[in-house]
């Protein structure tokens, strides 16, 4: 796989037009699909170019939203409007919605009288139904049929149809009559009535039905597929398992959002990432370059520090050895709480309304690590440079540094989430900064007090 991607990146940054192409029609659809989330937008839009019509319209169908709108804003309103017309009625609508409301309406206008009823059919259910997420491309069929009749017609409307492997039996005013599957349709005799070979008691939900019930009794009853019925018992859709499953990821996200109390989290995480990522150069500095400006101040300040002890630096040589030690691993201690805590977060792991009972477990967390630490590190120290009082100074320090550095691992994350400011880039600058500047007035506090004698 890491080849394929490299050579897709070759032949994009070298403009080899025609060698792309050959690669991208010798490849399958899963490994474009996962090169194409990991390109930048201009060259998304040149792979999707190069792919064959229907290659492009499978690798389109599975992309996330966010990444099919981008592709859309780099195609002609001619190949949009194609797109929008060739995708399944449900993949089409879960498009839309994503969509605002003016363009929607622009696109839904230009596709066919057929196209534009089905559609407006699905948009026209609640959000999160059964009826909003449901695709009208199934195979129905008439109990009077015969095994070969029935045969005939899967195969002339198959090319057409989200799924052939269950049929469903309706009267002529489409109400659900029974179900089968194709490979019982296969194995029947050719001249078995439907009405003999199909199962009466079928398994379906209506078009008001929760989105998630529906995705959990796919899940939990191992179906392919379960029918839509209106009021009436009329089958008016379908809902395939990858429906199911893309349903019950997402609505897992949502419950762990809505449970941590973050449920607009997601979208507005995503959005930074995605700015961060493939934004403009000027907007990635504007998030980044303030918070390296503060650690480099912070290193500054460091520096005053040191300079404001350099009579104990010059004294005893070997405080100078053990500064290394206890910055890298403050910087550490702290590195692991922010990626906890991020990763708490976003996962859920971390409830915001108990936000002070995660900070006191990590912090006493940090504290146990420190005392650990600063143990072993100042005997290593007393033994190594001879110095009893230096390797209490140097196991005091590396405790509470690293004590400090964990609190502030979760601390102020969660300050910049709670101002709203971007904490992936901003966190480890200012806790990097806040710990050097503590971690060095600490040591050499500890220094002179221990030391004091022989400095």
């Amino acid at each position: 796989m890491e080849k394929f991607k490299q050579a897709i990146w070759t032949h994009v940054a070298n403009r080899d037009m025609e060698s792309l192409k050959k690669l991208l029609s010798e490849s399958e659809t899963i490994e474009i699909l996962d090169v194409m989330r990991e390109l930048s937008s201009d060259e998304q839009a040149i792979v999707y170019r190069l792919l064959s019509k229907d290659k492009a319209l499978l690798v389109f169908e599975q992309l996330d939203t966010h990444l099919q709108q981008k592709l859309l804003s780099s195609f002609t309103e001619d190949k949009v409007i194609e797109m929008i017309s060739e995708l399944a009625p449900d993949d089409r609508v879960r498009l839309l919605d994503e969509l605002p409301a003016k363009v929607t309406k622009k696109l839904v206008s230009s596709l066919s009288p057929e196209e534009r009823k089905e559609t407006a059919l699905l948009m026209g259910y609640e959000e999160e139904t059964a009826g909003r997420i449901m695709t009208t491309e199934y195979v129905r069929l008439k109990r009077s049929y015969t095994a070969t009749e029935a045969l005939d017609k899967v195969r002339a409307n198959a090319q057409d149809k989200e799924t052939i492997y269950t049929i469903y039996i309706t009267d002529d005013s489409r109400r659900l009559e029974g179900v089968l599957s194709l490979r019982e349709l296969v194995m029947a005799s050719s001249e078995k009535k439907l009405e003999d070979i199909m199962h009466k008691r079928v398994i379906k939900v209506s078009t008001s039905t929760d989105q998630e019930e529906v995705a959990r009794t796919l899940q939990e009853l191992d179906l392919l597929a379960l029918p839509v019925v209106d009021k009436e018992n009329r089958l008016v859709g379908i809902i395939t398992i990858d429906d199911a499953m893309d349903i019950l990821e997402e609505e897992t996200t949502e419950d762990i959002f809505d449970k941590a109390g973050l449920a607009d989290l997601n979208i507005r995480e995503s959005d930074r990432s995605e700015r961060l990522v493939n934004g403009p150069v000027f907007q990635i500095w504007k998030v980044r370059l303030p918070f390296l400006i503060i650690t480099m101040l912070g290193g500054l300040m460091a520096g005053v520090v040191i300079e404001a002890f350099e009579e104990a630096l010059k004294s005893i040589a070997a405080v100078a050895i053990f500064i290394p030690v206890i910055m890298d691993m403050g910087g550490n201690a702290g590195t692991q709480s922010s990626t906890i805590f991020a990763r708490g977060l976003i996962l859920g792991h971390i409830n915001i309304k108990k936000f002070l009972n995660h900070l006191g477990k990590e912090t006493f967390v940090g504290l146990s690590m420190g005392i650990l630490v600063g143990v072993v590190t100042g005997i290593i120290a007393s033994v190594w440079q001879g110095i009893p009082e230096l390797g209490i100074a140097v196991g005091l320090a590396l405790t509470i540094t690293m004590t400090l550095a964990t609190a502030l691992g979760f601390f102020i994350p969660f300050m910049l989430f709670k101002l709203g400011i971007d904490q992936a880039a901003g966190a480890d600058p200012i806790i990097t900064t806040i710990k050097d500047i503590s971690g060095l007035l600490i040591y050499f506090v500890l220094v002179s007090q221990f030391l004091g004698y022989l400095l």
